[in-house]
């Protein structure tokens, strides 16, 4: 009984009373295919913060707001726009120059929209934040190694938004349940390992190039995730009291063609999750929102749809979310 009464009490405490009200999406306008793959990557002139802008004001139309409304706006991406200051600095200067709302970055990389939405769902239900604007997306092909044919044809550049607010007592919008591990055994699977403070800029050689280039060891990633992410998705659903056929869809992190393979080993059939990698590939921090913005576009996913927001990230850091949109 005790049991029972504290997981009750777990799940109360994890519950949030905000909402999505808005949600935008852009991608790099230069389209490229790999075989039946489509990609893109920015074009001559375009940068980041060029998405970044489309998306956002996508968002904000669509939550029927203005940047003025917006009282602190989080960057979670996973790469620098430069080394300092940090990217919502940057994004600010397009966006709320002028304003004084702050700006701040989330960073678990590919999962960073989640882990934003996570933390600041808990501040705007507590009345720290009315409404936080929160932006995700990265250029991948800035950092791809044309050498290294797996990650180089699975990459694409793109931007995903989305406006976070309190519910309204009619709404039945919350996020339900959220947890977080990283499993750093599979820290160097996927990295940049130069242009940080452990391999600076300057060091740069003719001869130690590969370690300014992404580098990804997609074996080792899928090995890892196939051994520990059941387990730990079997967890999640315990702990959050609920079962497959509750879900209404998945958005997994658009990791690689793997995806096919891992959901199904997961419990998800096909009908049951979003795999847009064929389409997009891998948006990095940008993956999850924009995925779900398109399905929320489409009437996929609607008002009062139980969803689930799940992924894997470099570290190896993995996320479970769900949202009641």
């Amino acid at each position: 009984m005790l049991r029972e009464k504290s997981s009750e009490m777990k799940k109360e405490a994890c519950q949030r009373r905000v909402k999505i009200s808005g949600m935008g999406r852009a991608l790099g306008g230069r389209k490229i295919c790999f075989g039946s793959q489509t990609r893109y990557r920015l074009c001559e002139g375009e940068t980041l913060l060029d998405l970044v802008q489309r998306a956002a004001g996508q968002a904000l139309h669509q939550a029927g707001r203005g940047i003025e409304d917006v009282d602190c706006i989080v960057s979670a991406m996973a790469t620098p726009l430069q080394a300092i200051p940090c990217n919502g600095v940057l994004i600010h200067e397009r966006l709320a120059k002028g304003l004084s709302v702050p700006a701040i970055d989330i960073n678990t990389t590919c999962t960073s929209f989640i882990s934003a939405v996570d933390i600041f769902s808990c501040l705007v239900d507590i009345g720290r934040y009315n409404r936080v604007l929160i932006l995700s997306g990265d250029t991948a092909s800035a950092a791809l190694n044309p050498d290294q044919k797996e990650s180089f044809e699975l990459f694409s550049d793109g931007a995903a938004t989305c406006v976070l607010e309190k519910s309204g007592e009619e709404d039945k919008s919350a996020v339900i349940y959220s947890r977080q591990e990283t499993w750093s055994e599979g820290a160097h699977d996927t990295e940049i390992r130069g242009g940080g403070g452990l391999m600076p800029v300057f060091s740069f050689r003719e001869e130690n190039r590969e370690d300014y280039y992404f580098d990804m060891k997609g074996h080792k990633v899928l090995k890892l995730c196939a051994r520990r992410l059941p387990e730990f998705v079997q967890s999640c659903m315990e702990e959050a009291g609920i079962s497959f056929k509750d879900i209404s869809v998945a958005v997994p992190h658009q990791a690689s063609r793997a995806l096919g393979v891992i959901m199904p080993r997961l419990g998800f059939s096909e009908e049951m999750y979003l795999d847009r990698v064929d389409h997009y590939g891998n948006l990095v921090s940008a993956s999850v929102p924009f995925v779900m913005c398109e399905a929320v576009e489409q009437g996929r996913i609607q008002r009062g749809d139980l969803v689930l927001l799940i992924g894997t990230a470099a570290g190896l850091t993995v996320n479970f979310m769900l949202v009641r949109y």
